[in-house]
């Protein structure tokens, strides 16, 4: 069975070496069995068959059968076209072609009764089918088929050399018949049985050639089920053995440091949310296992609080500890932050940008080696060869699906033993990416926001109301207030009709000329030294409104700055436009984000302006961006759990499957580790036959 799966797809019926070239590099179907895994997004009901007097072009796709009388050309240049006379014993249509046409003449000959697929449309008040799909009634009643005709997707190129989506399912229909014996099962029996799953075999052909709605859902509920299946089995073997691999150093003492911060300089009471993730972070330090933990908080949650408290307790065991950060500015802003929130406590911490200067560098590079230095904080300058650490025991990484895992890595090869890692996100992740994505980490939430913050208040504003906008922001400046004003694009582009940041420097500049307003900008090609002059002077309040791209969508944190004002809302995503707002909202006022758009709005685009306007809720608007966009590439570098493209299963609507699964493999795992039992042999198979090609990132978090 493997060499028939694995025989190229050149050697099917119908296909050929062109052909197959093709196949490869437009779908990466290179064999038999990557033909059979290439499922249909969509089937159409191909039971009924109308009559020519019975359609009407608001009908949806319809089939027709009839003969086609004979052929003539209309119109001329581009609009030069074919056109078949195609007539039942209730009346006639014309099918008409723009393209293709000597291969249809040849291929359809008239008199001969044919099946016709298409959409009806009307042109000068008759009722047509452009482009049809034409099979001879003969070849129909042959071809491997079924009530629900398969469609599957296909590009412009494949089309252009004739292999449409009814090519494919012929291509298919070949491959199914030349599959003569049944495929082995891809599960162990006590997993199909016990779950009342279709078997391999008769899902797959299934799932190509249904006979009806039941035996298609349960094909695929199949085929989903052994996809997420594996994916969760995969995550919590290396999981497991991470956990008994690895010994985590032991931070037995919650010493001075810890206790002299939280009993002097701690700014707030922690709330109940950031006390039970402090519990479960500071169990995993004392467990003797290597702490692998997610924190999830929405913006401003408190994540840096409990980052620095977890710090305090590697210090407090002799150990030091770093915090990496994907951009400068929040690089910047966790070190003034934590500097601040350690005003008097001998702890020592330094800052490691790319635009540290040499002398800084040496400074920093002893100082960690003879362990004076405790805390480092940083962009991706920690993972540089020359930076060394004494005793590294805890890695924190703030955004970290900002970094890719190759990056998280080399700062996590810089202890000589595996030290904690503690990521961080400000992105809510929905619950069935999270036991996907980061399905190997255990996962620690701050859903409550600190005492006296006031929930933002979310507007939206079409472009043609500008003036009303301007006018709420001066009076907001009137009070003291600043504002951000958040561009999707730095220059004007061709290719896209959205604000850009240059035009709307003019445009702001104007509005509010100087001395009486005072406009500062920041955008990711300014010099490191322009930005941060730019920062502080809309930090230290020197600044009324500053105008940035998304550079500044995290690490900001600026309480007086009370309006975020997103130009080209529609231009940003849900998780987007939600970080932008979490810039506001840091103090005690209330805080506004207005949300510029055109008056042209996708659908889609639509749908995220409503959402950001009705809630502030991060994880529900992470689950309809994950609704709306789907789960995409979420890593530069996938992790252990998804090296591949997901067949048919969806991230974003296959929740209740997932856990399923994954409370499957768990029980699995738990009871036999290693796969070992003779009735797991087949799991261990599917996982190296899955998984074998992929580097192993399973032990970085």
């Amino acid at each position: 069975m493997p060499d028939f799966l694995d025989t190229n797809i050149t050697y099917l019926q119908g296909v050929g070496p062109k052909r197959a070239e093709l196949l490869n590099k437009e779908l990466n179907i290179n064999t038999f069995g990557d033909l059979l895994w290439y499922f249909p997004y969509k089937y159409i009901d191909r039971t009924r068959f109308f009559k020519i007097s019975e359609l009407d072009p608001d009908l949806p796709f319809v089939q027709i059968r009839g003969v086609i009388k004979g052929y003539y050309t209309e119109g001329h240049g581009a609009g030069k076209r074919l056109v078949a006379d195609f007539q039942d014993d209730t009346g006639s249509i014309k099918l008409v072609w723009f393209k293709g046409v000597k291969w249809i003449t040849q291929s359809y000959t008239p008199g001969t009764e044919f099946i016709v697929f298409g959409k009806p449309g009307v042109f000068n008040g008759m009722i047509n089918i452009i482009h049809p799909e034409i099979e001879a009634s003969v070849k129909a009643a042959e071809r491997v088929s079924s009530a629900l005709q398969a469609q599957y997707n296909t590009t412009e190129n494949l089309k252009n050399h004739f292999l449409t989506s009814r090519a494919l399912s012929k291509l298919m229909g070949n491959l199914i018949r030349q599959m003569n014996f049944r495929l082995p099962e891809t599960l162990p029996g006590y997993i199909v049985s016990k779950h009342n799953l279709m078997d391999i075999d008769e899902a797959l052909r299934k799932i190509h050639f249904p006979s009806g709605n039941a035996e298609l859902e349960k094909a695929r509920y199949r085929l989903k089920f052994e996809e997420l299946f594996f994916i969760q089995l995969n995550i919590i073997r290396f999981k497991s053995n991470r956990s008994r691999k690895f010994r985590g150093f032991v931070f037995s003492n919650v010493g001075d440091n810890f206790n002299n911060f939280y009993f002097n300089n701690l700014p707030f009471t922690l709330t109940d949310a950031q006390k039970k993730v402090m519990k479960e972070i500071r169990k995993d330090l004392g467990s003797g296992k290597q702490m692998n933990r997610l924190l999830q908080g929405d913006v401003g949650s408190g994540k840096t609080l409990v980052a620095l408290m977890s710090m305090l307790i590697a210090i407090d065991n002799g150990y030091q500890a770093c915090l990496m950060a994907p951009t400068e500015i929040l690089a910047n802003q966790h070190y003034q932050t934590i500097t601040k929130l350690l005003d008097g406590i001998n702890i020592k911490v330094r800052l490691l940008t790319g635009s540290s200067v040499r002398t800084s560098r040496k400074e920093i590079s002893e100082s960690l080696q003879d362990k004076s230095l405790d805390i480092l904080i940083g962009t991706h300058a920690l993972i540089e060869d020359s930076v060394k650490f004494g005793r590294l025991g805890l890695v924190i990484i703030d955004e970290q699906h900002r970094f890719g895992v190759e990056q998280r890595a080399k700062l996590w090869q810089k202890s000589l033993n595996p030290p904690h890692i503690l990521v961080m996100t400000a992105t809510p992740i929905p619950r069935t990416l999270a036991m996907t994505i980061y399905g190997d980490l255990d996962v620690s939430v701050i859903d409550e926001l600190p005492p006296g913050r006031v929930p933002v208040k979310t507007m939206h504003f079409f472009d043609s109301e500008r003036n009303k906008v301007f006018g709420f922001l001066r009076s907001r400046i009137a009070e003291g207030r600043q504002v951000f004003v958040v561009y999707p694009l730095i220059k004007e582009s061709e290719k896209m009709d959205y604000k850009d940041l240059e035009d709307g420097w003019d445009t702001i500049s104007r509005a509010f000329p100087a001395p009486e307003y005072c406009v500062s900008v920041v955008h990711g090609k300014m010099t490191s030294a322009l930005k941060e002059e730019s920062m502080r002077l809309f930090r230290e309040g020197q600044a009324d409104i500053l105008i940035a791209t998304t550079v500044i969508e995290v690490g900001v944190d600026i309480p007086n700055a009370t309006v975020m004002v997103i130009e080209s809302a529609e231009r940003f995503g849900l998780s987007q436009l939600h970080q932008l707002r979490g810039r506001v909202g840091r103090g005690a006022d209330q805080s506004y984000c207005i949300l510029m758009s055109s008056v042209k709005l996708s659908k889609e685009a639509a749908t995220r302006i409503e959402i950001m306007t009705e809630t502030n809720d991060g994880f529900e608007i992470a689950e309809t961006d994950l609704q709306l966009r789907g789960p995409g590439d979420i890593e530069g570098t996938m992790q252990s759990g998804i090296p591949f493209d997901l067949k048919i299963a969806n991230l974003g609507k296959d929740g209740q499957i997932i856990e399923y699964a994954r409370n499957i493999a768990e029980e699995i795992i738990s009871r036999d580790p290693l796969l070992e039992e003779s009735s797991n042999q087949i799991l261990a198979a599917g996982l190296r036959r899955l998984f074998s090609k992929q580097q192993s990132w399973s032990n970085i978090s």
